[in-house]
């Protein structure tokens, strides 16, 4: 009967399926890259020394485990708020798939908070403002874009994430023509041997994978995403990992280890190192970065806000779609109000501990479900990945989260 009578004005307003493949893939691209490589460098290289290249090979295996459990997942249940939608179907559970959703967006709203930080440092090394300031800017920033469309957010940080990588792909570059440096051993290297240097620096390396999670909560506005969505998260996986082994490398061959561990800067260490460019514009690069890695975080969050409210787990405000740019408004504003009152309020190591600690949990909660979806055998939604991978993503992710909590009780 619309169809006759003209445009359906009562009908309410949905997402929009506009995120092809590319796109998916720079989104979890980007959220991957900046924060991790550009803050962690420097410690993995402590850590694991000359190894640090193997160090992130050992930590991209770890979280292919969980990224393959993601991958089929999505392709099952093409859902936003997945973490919950796969606990609720592993588990028939509806309050602990509640408090999967929950972890996933207060680990979002604390990676943001975290990264508001890094904003502010990064860019109050070009020019001095109040840092209050710098986090109520940045949340009028990240959350315009966020609400204007999910086209539009994901073009923005399509393009931010290119700068971010042609900053590495240069670093690699210069890296690899440049004479190498005489070797230095490292603390663990030196202490424990290679091995132990190795996994000490994969644990570390391992929290610059975290963002594939991310991808699967913008499901619902992809194009085909029984198909796009596995594939693009294990590209977006296999692109960081090539991008992390060479940058570590560069960076080992290149710059003494004791520098790179003592840095706050590392990727502007490096960069400095290699040329005669101001060191200025790596630090401008990073805090673009920083600003990227907000952005997604946001936008993740209030889709699994939306997810929620769509499944009548939450108060259905949150899944208020707005006409006009056919995202979930209310949602985004209200994770950005959480990111700016934790950001204004928690200290940073909190923030950065709790955000692993949370993510963690979920990655062994979705795991075990995936493990009692296929043990029912219950049909696919086009890709699997063998059973033991969901059993070694529970146990690597259960260990991680361990350790983590091990860290923040300390």
């Amino acid at each position: 009967m619309a169809d006759e009578l003209g445009p359906d004005h009562t009908a309410k307003p949905k997402l929009r399926r506009v995120i092809s493949g590319p796109l998916l893939v720079f989104y979890g691209l980007g959220t991957m890259l900046g924060a991790g490589i550009y803050a962690l460098i420097g410690e993995v290289a402590g850590a694991a020394g000359v190894f640090a290249p193997a160090a992130f090979i050992l930590a991209a295996a770890i979280a292919s485990l969980t990224a393959g459990s993601f991958a089929e997942l999505s392709s099952r249940f093409p859902k936003s708020a997945g973490e919950a939608v796969y606990v609720s179907a592993g588990f028939n559970n509806e309050r602990l798939s509640l408090l999967a959703g929950f972890m996933i967006v207060a680990s979002g709203i604390v990676s943001s908070g975290v990264m508001f930080r890094g904003f502010v440092g990064y860019a109050g090394e070009i020019i001095a403002f109040p840092v209050w300031l710098g986090f109520f800017f940045l949340a009028i920033l990240v959350g315009a874009v966020a609400a204007w469309g999910i086209a539009e957010s994901l073009i923005a940080i399509a393009v931010i994430t290119i700068i971010e990588a042609g900053a590495l792909l240069l670093v690699i570059g210069l890296g690899f023509a440049a004479e190498p440096i005489a070797f230095e051993g490292a603390p663990n290297v030196a202490n424990g041997g290679a091995v132990a240097g190795v996994l000490s620096g994969a644990v570390l390396a391992f929290y610059a994978f975290i963002g594939f999670e991310d991808m699967v909560n913008v499901v619902e506005e992809v194009k085909k995403p029984r198909r796009v969505m596995p594939l693009s998260i294990l590209l977006a996986l296999v692109l960081a990992t090539m991008i992390y082994v060479a940058v570590a490398f560069a960076a080992v061959r290149t710059t003494p280890i004791a520098l790179l561990a003592q840095s706050d800067a590392p990727m502007t260490l490096i960069f400095s190192r290699l040329t005669d460019v101001p060191a200025y514009w790596m630090s401008t690069i990073a805090t673009v970065a920083v600003v990227n890695g907000a952005l997604v975080q946001i936008v993740m969050g209030s889709r699994v806000l939306y997810g929620l409210a769509q499944r009548d787990a939450i108060h259905e405000w949150f899944g208020r779609i707005a006409a006009r740019t056919q995202t979930p408004v209310n949602a985004t504003l209200f994770i950005v109000a959480l990111v700016l009152l934790s950001a204004l309020t928690l200290p940073l190591a909190t923030l950065a501990q709790a955000t692993s600690f949370l993510l963690l949990t979920v990655f062994a909660m979705v795991n075990i479900a995936l493990i009692r979806i296929k043990r029912r055998g219950e049909p696919n939604g086009g890709f699997m990945v063998p059973i033991i991978i969901p059993y070694l993503g529970a146990a690597s992710a259960a260990a991680l989260a361990v350790i983590s909590l091990a860290e923040i009780v300390r």
